[in-house]
């Protein structure tokens, strides 16, 4: 079986970042749609889906990727933010992060040192904090 659909999906687009987001675009439509009773949640949940089937069995694999990498250039930064965000939150056990008083540069300091002097790797600023 798993044979089949690989020979079938063979020169077909298939998934990528655009696809999954037209995916779950669809599914909370759907899910608005069912509790507000409003059908046009409904309608742009099933015109989602059936663009988004269109896009993953489309042979055309240059549209499909252009128009995902229109889709990535437009959310660039909002995905660097939520990275950026995650990021903090793992490292927030681990260090403490303090921007420098006089140029705002972000510096990583552990924690557990007690108070310690900071110096600023981009003005040489030197403060003193508690790690």
């Amino acid at each position: 079986m798993k044979e089949k659909l690989m020979r079938f999906m063979y020169g077909r687009y298939g998934v990528d970042s655009f696809g999954k987001f037209t995916v779950i675009t669809a599914i909370v439509c759907a899910f608005l749609a069912t509790f507000t009773n409003v059908w046009i949640f409904s309608l742009l949940a099933w015109v989602l889906l059936f663009y988004t089937y269109f896009r993953i069995f489309s042979r055309n694999t240059y549209k499909r990727a252009a128009e995902n990498q229109v889709y990535l250039i437009k959310t660039a930064k909002i995905r660097g933010f939520i990275a950026t965000q995650k990021s903090l939150m793992k490292q927030r056990k681990t260090h403490h992060i303090y921007k420098c008083p006089t140029c705002r540069q972000k510096i990583r300091v552990p924690r557990g040192k007690g108070k310690i002097e900071i110096r600023c790797p981009k003005c040489q600023t030197t403060f003193i904090k508690r790690s």
